[in-house]
């Protein structure tokens, strides 16, 4: 794929990373050489390498020579701490290990890392070891089963449980990038287009993204991380055609004093994944900000995308949209996943098709059980409305039953983002002796905004059932959240249990 590029499109700008810019050419060849370091340490095609890297030119060139020589790229968060690279290091076994100089304290802690070969980014002099040239030696020819061979082992993100390793194949990811690619064709066009990098390439959609940027021939503009005030000045520096961001991120960009009309017109396009966008913050920012922006729906199971909203049909105000070509979805029953439900029907919903991952790395039960007939089931609960589009509803593990009565936390949010106040909400369910369990909510409010609970519960009144308005609301600061700025829903319900146990 790169090479395909880089053969097409040799002085196009690829990568823009700070003050370093490289074309296509000066891309390949920039990997190659890496590649090389790696072949001379003995890296073969099937063998692990860890990459525990920000946003960066350092992980775009260590995941392309990964893959050069048939590597498999392990996706580790730069964020995590000893007891979680203890896990994923156990897991997974890389043979190689790469990260910046700031991790050494961290990778000291753990059994038997010593057995793990590491580069740093940079050496002790401060000598970059990844942005190489000129030092090539005959890499092998490469043999790759596509169907079969992984290229990525994607771990999910732990809001649920203990992380699994995705296993993607070449397959999955060449097959996602052109059903992504399809639903834009329109307006986004091969070797014209600037791409925003805004989201964690250790994620699977800003991996995929990245990909999807080569793939086509596109400028890819890298932000480390995401700072809002930071996005906003290389958007008006570069004007980038494409972002592909979260709803935390669209949220902080809609919060910003500084965000004027137009600051946001360069796109043609803006993607929100990895959580539902509420509808009033999207309503919001096209207004505030001229922006278009088109939701989609997606997991690391299923290499990221499954659903879109199509960019020259129509667009539904908070559906994900349609299945990507090649795609089969439907809705079927909670309690068996066996019987398929009409339009209009909450259910689970399941997906079959080429992005979907060969299994869990290690682990044949959780596969056979997520994995049935060939239809990946996503254990997230939506409806199907009469002309096909999709509804994201909630999560089946996130429904709350309240006195023998199902509460979608997903609803009560989209009803908590409509009040003028409210910058960011989290409803979760607790056990409670009377009801079973209790919906309780957090929630975060604009800068300047004041509100009592009291104000907030009478609000709710006459706006949503009852039985699904929060027993209690809470007002802090933050909300702990992913890598990708998912809101960690589990973790506020395990920090309310271990109150609870000290009582």
């Amino acid at each position: 794929m790169l090479e395909q590029t880089a053969a097409k499109y040799p002085n196009q700008v690829a990568v823009i990373d700070g003050e370093i810019k490289l074309s296509y050419s000066e891309l390949k060849e920039t990997i190659d050489a890496f590649a090389s370091v790696l072949y001379e340490k003995g890296i073969q095609k099937g063998d692990r390498i860890g990459l525990m890297l920000p946003n960066g030119i350092h992980y775009m060139i260590s995941y392309y020579a990964t893959q050069r020589l048939g590597g498999i790229v392990v996706q580790v968060n730069p964020l995590y701490q000893t007891s979680e690279l203890q896990y994923m290091l156990d897991d997974a076994n890389p043979k190689l290990f790469i990260c910046g100089r700031n991790q050494a304290e961290k990778l000291e802690k753990i059994e038997d890392f010593e057995n793990v070969h590491v580069i740093f980014t940079k050496d002790e002099s401060n000598k970059d070891q990844i942005l190489l040239k000129g030092k090539n030696c005959t890499l092998p020819p490469l043999n790759i089963n596509p169907n079969e061979d992984v290229a990525v082992l994607q771990y999910t993100g732990g809001t649920t449980g203990r992380s699994k390793g995705v296993m993607l194949t070449h397959f999955n990811i060449i097959s996602n990038i052109h059903q992504s690619g399809s639903v834009v064709s329109s307006v986004m066009k091969e070797g014209e287009e600037r791409i925003l990098g805004v989201a964690p390439l250790t994620h699977a959609m800003a991996m995929t993204n990245m990909n999807y940027t080569v793939r086509f021939a596109a400028t890819y503009i890298i932000v480390e991380k995401f700072e809002v005030t930071k996005v906003l000045q290389t958007i008006s520096q570069y004007k980038p055609t494409m972002m592909l961001g979260s709803p935390t991120m669209y949220i902080a960009l809609l919060n910003h004093p500084n965000l004027g009309k137009n600051d946001l017109s360069c796109f043609k396009i803006c993607i929100s994944g990895s959580a539902p966008l509420p509808v009033e913050v999207l309503k919001e920012l096209e207004r505030k900000s001229g922006a278009h922006i088109f939701e989609g729906y997606g997991l690391s199971e299923a290499t990221t995308s499954t659903h879109r909203t199509p960019v020259d049909g129509e667009r539904k105000i908070g559906s994900v949209g349609i299945p990507v070509p090649l795609t089969e979805s439907k809705i079927v029953d909670i309690e068996t996943g066996t019987r398929e439900l009409a339009t209009g029907e909450r259910g689970e919903l399941i997906v079959k098709g080429p992005q979907v991952m060969k299994g869990y790395w290690n682990k044949s039960v959780e596969t056979a059980l997520t994995i049935r007939d060939g239809w990946l089931y996503t254990g997230d609960i939506a409806v199907r409305d009469k002309d096909g589009y999709y509804y994201i509803v909630g999560r089946k593990k996130d429904m709350v039953i309240a006195g023998g009565l199902n509460i979608y936390p997903a609803e009560v949010e989209e009803m908590l983002y409509q009040h003028p106040a409210i910058a960011e909400a989290c409803v979760f369910g607790v056990p409670d002796a009377y009801l079973g369990e209790k919906l309780l909510a957090i929630v975060i409010l604009k800068q300047g905004e004041n509100i009592s609970e009291q104000e907030l519960l009478s609000w709710c009144e006459g706006r949503i059932a009852r039985y699904k308005i929060p027993r209690a609301i809470e007002f802090r600061e933050a909300l702990p959240k992913t890598i990708v700025g998912k809101i960690l829903r589990r973790r506020l319900v395990e920090e309310y249990k271990e109150k609870l146990n000290q009582l």
